[in-house]
């Protein structure tokens, strides 16, 4: 009987071969585990960027609505608000709310391209750090930003915009008398729901695109061809194992979160058991601060979880398919090795 063939090479996170569903989660875990340094000082400079640009648009927004604000608040009961107040607040929410898109967009997307230069070096098993991370991200951001936009402008923009015209038959049918207008909102939501099954397939399509952007240092375009190539074929097994990355991650996050929520209201619990029948602000403040701090830990947990796990797995989902249909394991076993040592005299 032949000996059984060797196991093939892991000099990383994962084994240079055709990867199982486990291979992919376990190897997300693992390039958590080793590069948790960089993945959350990654994560924590791009969200704390975006919060502060977040504070200063809210501070800049607020001296333009204040007066407008107050009025509308301070109407007595049955007045209506000027049309001029009204049409300040709305164009200014709608700044501010297309800013903080605009925001949180970029910052999920230079996640997502951290993600992908931590699972290249996690296959090859190579350390690295805060900085190179951050340098590589930022070099390929462009061409990531275009691939992540244009995925979600071709497979949600027409779902958004048959729920947006929902939302507006039903102000329009609210403000009017017109029976007619009643018919538009569950027709907008019926061409949503219609349209869900293929924005989903054109998602999973693309949904390698930012991989191949860092990795192979590719542009959008070529970028989203080659995710296409790659799924092509697999596209179940790649919504598949994406729809388990994120309920993983969900799930993980959540339980995490409860975790914190109840250890927060343990600290909340033991805190107020100083505090008299009539406490102070100060008191109440004190007694409440751990509980609040414990569940705003328990929500970046959660969002940290659900932004870079999925992210992770998608990353080696493409080295599995570059395994898989372009024999990348022997090149990456090359790339692996260490560099023979240097001749002496």
């Amino acid at each position: 009987m032949p000996p059984p063939p060797p196991p093939p090479p892991r000099p990383g996170a994962i084994p240079l071969a055709p990867l199982s569903v486990s291979d992919l989660l376990g190897g997300a875990f693992t390039t958590m585990g080793r590069y948790w340094k960089q993945l959350i000082g990654a994560a924590a400079a791009v969200y704390g960027v975006a919060a502060l640009l977040l504070g200063g648009a809210l501070a800049v927004a607020y001296p333009v609505v204040a007066d407008p604000l107050h009025r509308a608040v301070g109407l007595a009961p049955g007045e209506e608000a000027a049309d001029a107040d009204v049409r300040s607040l709305v164009i200014s929410s709608l700044c501010v709310w297309a800013f903080v898109m605009v925001v949180m967009f970029l910052a999920a997307t230079l996640v997502q391209a951290v993600c992908a230069v931590l699972v290249q070096e996690s296959v090859l098993g190579r350390p690295t750090t805060f900085r190179a991370v951050g340098r590589q991200a930022l070099a390929r951001l462009p061409s990531v930003i275009g691939a992540v936009l244009f995925t979600w402008l071709v497979a949600f923009a027409p779902m958004a915009l048959c729920g947006l015209g929902a939302i507006a038959a039903l102000i329009v049918h609210t403000g009017s008398s017109d029976s007619g207008a009643v018919w538009l909102a569950p027709l907008a939501f019926l061409c949503a729901f219609l349209l869900a099954p293929l924005a989903t397939w054109l998602w999973v399509r693309y949904s390698l695109a930012p991989a191949v952007a860092v990795v192979e240092g590719a542009g959008a375009s070529t970028a989203l061809r080659r995710s296409t190539a790659l799924v092509r074929g697999s596209w179940w097994r790649v919504f598949g194992v994406a729809l388990l990355a994120f309920l993983t991650a969900g799930v993980t996050g959540t339980c995490a979160q409860w975790g914190l929520s109840m250890m927060g209201m343990a600290a909340g619990v033991l805190g107020s058991t100083g505090i008299g029948p009539d406490p102070s602000v100060l008191q109440i403040v004190a007694a409440m601060s751990g509980y609040v701090a414990m569940l705003i830990l328990g929500q970046v947990v959660l969002q940290f979880f659900t932004t870079t796990f999925p992210q992770l797995v998608l990353s080696l989902v493409y080295v599995d398919q570059r395994i898989r249909r372009e024999n990348l394991a022997p090149a990456l076993a090359r790339a692996a090795a260490p560099a023979p040592p240097a001749l002496t005299r």
